[in-house]
């Protein structure tokens, strides 16, 4: 989710879930070190509980990154053995360490030793020409041994040879059941799904095996469907997408007294509206104008003009 789930995003989506567990973009155990912290990983309060996702293969350098995740906050670390992005395989991190299920262990031993919150591994079943059944449960054998107890899974294997980073959250077949027998098999891991769950429904047949679900693209390209996750996963209350944009809408003017352009933000919620009248013009509207010198809230306004309300719920 690099360059989508940024910080703006992670407010949006939390105004849209109470409960629902935040994850960051992936950001190199380097940059964390070297570059603007508060930039890469700041966050606003608001987003707990969140995870900081890093990426890379030194378990000393992963190790320090992890320490200054848990000292901006964070109530996780998660290590990306998942994304299958050329920059990422030049870097000898993301989906290719799948072949360095050793390595990967001792990364997150160094992690866990360096701080006191949870360290979690999300993988793929395998890359390329591995079996899955072999490549997953070296993983998540080498992990455990490493005192990591929660595993996110992408039910799909990662082809870093003739696929693109797009063709890869695609083409490769998803293997929910093998998911599903690794629980079995080591019941007391946390095992969470990700990988083509699109809907509440979809992760509540899910849950029917594993410990969680992961949603990703369908959560951003629809983040309404993160307004239906509280009363229909945690018991909560269900929440009304009007309230969710009146909140971002207040989190979006204190930004832009800081400084952070209105499209920074806005480029979120393109999708909030998705299959009610007016979405289209919402889309339209912002896309063209967001950018431009001097957008401000007056701009955001006029898009969800175009929008009609849900009509009030009844009261139960």
């Amino acid at each position: 989710m690099m360059e989508w789930t940024d910080r703006h995003c992670r407010v949006l989506h939390r105004g849209l879930s109470a409960h629902a567990r935040l994850y960051t973009e992936m950001v190199t155990a380097e940059a964390v070190i070297r570059g603007d912290r508060a930039r890469l990983i700041g966050f606003d309060p608001v987003e707990h509980p969140v995870a900081l996702q890093l990426g890379g293969s030194d378990p000393a350098r992963l190790a320090q990154a992890a320490r200054i995740g848990a000292e901006f906050g964070y109530d996780e670390i998660n290590l990306n053995v998942g994304c299958p992005s050329d920059r990422v395989q030049s870097g000898r991190f993301g989906a290719c360490l799948m072949r360095e299920p050793a390595l990967v262990g001792d990364c997150a031993a160094a992690m866990r030793a360096a701080v006191s919150i949870p360290v979690t591994v999300k993988c793929r079943l395998g890359v390329d020409d591995q079996e899955p059944d072999a490549s997953l449960r070296a993983m998540i054998a080498a992990c455990s041994q490493a005192g990591v107890v929660i595993f996110i899974v992408h039910a799909r294997k990662a082809w870093l040879k003739g696929l693109s980073p797009k063709e890869n959250r695609d083409v490769p077949p998803l293997d929910y059941d093998l998911v599903y027998r690794v629980k079995r098999e080591n019941p007391k891991l946390t095992i969470v799904l990700n990988g083509g769950i699109d809907t509440p429904g979809d992760a509540a047949r899910h849950l029917a095996h594993v410990d969680g679900v992961m949603m990703g693209r369908a959560a951003y390209q629809s983040p309404a469907l993160l307004a239906e996750i509280d009363a229909r996963l945690f018991g909560g209350a269900p929440v009304s997408i009007e309230d969710a944009v009146e909140n971002y809408r207040g989190y979006i003017a204190g930004r832009l007294e800081a400084g952070v352009p209105l499209h920074a933000m806005t480029r979120h919620m393109l999708g909030l509206f998705n299959g009610r009248p007016g979405a289209r013009l919402f889309r339209r509207h912002l896309s063209e104008n967001a950018t431009r010198p001097g957008a401000n809230l007056a701009t955001l306004d006029a898009a969800l003009a175009h929008v009609q309300r849900e009509p009030a719920r009844a009261a139960a």
